[in-house]
């Protein structure tokens, strides 16, 4: 079994922590929180229904040890309750638990868990500390890293949050083994934006390997993480708010992140989303003229060997085009879309019009 120990260091000054990947670390948890916060005894973790009854006793347990009085507080698992409403309770939570300013919160979950305790961390007391403790493939490569925080309103996905770095993230790829197949697949999408956006041979990699990532190898799983990481990292470093290069993460995001909010969040996951969103960003780049062509149907190969949908849903153009004039990544009234030169080369494009859209979502009505 792979026991070594990765760590990347995501440089951003006094905001600066480590993403730390060892199989077997979730617990050995206490020990690290005891480095981290020497002079504090009280934190709160925050999980869901699903992920607490696995892991939350040994996170606790590793804790007691080291001295932490820990209270809890847990979510309703999935999308649809990333709202305000279990957001508020989640504060009351806070409240109750009496922390200070000084005492940390801790995500123990995937990428709603996440998102909604690192944007509750920010509110608190104008900001206490957070650790990400990811337990989904996603929340592993993407939504743990980079201190995007937030919760969804019905208008959008991710409308209300904060840019919020966390203390930590502590991976251990050991918990992946209690994840249904399904959330494994979706997680691996993020990973595939990765190479898609910058990095062709990762891209390759990911290919190569795809039926160990898909058996949660161990080693093999640790190093998709760690490249994943790194990607991310490099361009939280370079763009931390999300004023420039930062959005080429956004690929297949606007067009995802619109099927997740028509379907209500009941339909796919988020991963499934990006996977559908990114096809639809290739054809258009396709259709723009600004990728070769074949780019899309290479796309497609590739998440049909990850086992994720290829099949874009049918909405009207006007739908589509209303949903997306709400996300939260347009600039005024322009909807940014992130395009491809090709497999590897991603880059912001400001010109589609609507009429470049309504011919894109025509193309895939049957």
């Amino acid at each position: 079994m792979m026991n070594s120990i990765q760590k990347y260091n995501v440089n951003l000054g006094a905001r600066s922590y480590d993403i730390q990947i060892q199989a077997g670390c979730l617990l050995q948890i206490g020990i690290k929180m005891r480095e981290l916060f020497a002079l504090s005894s009280r934190c709160l973790i925050v999980s869901n229904d699903v992920v607490a009854p696995l892991y939350l006793q040994q996170v606790k347990a590793s804790l007691e040890l080291q001295g932490w009085s820990v209270s809890d507080f847990i979510l309703p698992d999935g999308e649809m309750h990333k709202n305000v409403e279990q957001w508020t309770l989640m504060m009351d939570a806070l409240m109750a638990s009496k922390l200070s300013r000084n005492e940390p919160i801790i995500a123990l979950g995937g990428g709603v868990v996440g998102d909604m305790t690192g944007f509750a961390a920010s509110c608190y007391r104008r900001g206490i500390p957070f650790v990400q403790v990811p337990t989904t493939v996603l929340a592993q490569v993407d939504s743990s890293v980079g201190g995007k925080t937030a919760i969804n309103h019905p208008h959008g996905k991710n409308m209300i949050g904060a840019f919020y770095q966390p203390k930590l993230v502590w991976i251990d790829p050991l918990v992946l083994n209690t994840l249904d197949v399904r959330q494994v697949r979706a997680g691996l999408a993020e990973m595939i934006k990765y190479g898609l956006i910058r990095d062709v041979s990762f891209f390759e990699w990911l290919q190569k390997h795809m039926s160990e990532l898909l058996s949660l190898d161990a080693e093999v799983m640790a190093e998709a993480i760690l490249r994943s990481c790194a990607h991310k990292a490099e361009l939280v470093i370079a763009d931390e708010t999300e004023q420039g290069q930062r959005a080429l993460l956004n690929l297949g995001h606007t067009f995802g992140h619109a099927i997740e909010s028509i379907t209500k969040y009941t339909e796919y996951l988020h991963g499934e989303g990006v996977a559908l969103g990114t096809i639809m960003a290739a054809r258009l780049s396709e259709q723009l003229g600004f990728a070769p062509a074949g780019t899309e149907k290479r796309i497609v190969a590739m998440f049909e060997l990850a086992g994720l949908p290829t099949t874009v849903p049918q909405f009207s153009a006007d739908t589509w085009l209303d949903v997306m004039g709400h996300d939260k990544k347009n600039v005024g009234s322009l909807i940014r879309y992130i395009l491809l030169r090709d497999v590897g080369d991603a880059f912001i494009a400001e010109t589609v019009t609507d009429q470049d859209i309504r011919r894109l979502i025509q193309s895939f009505e049957v």
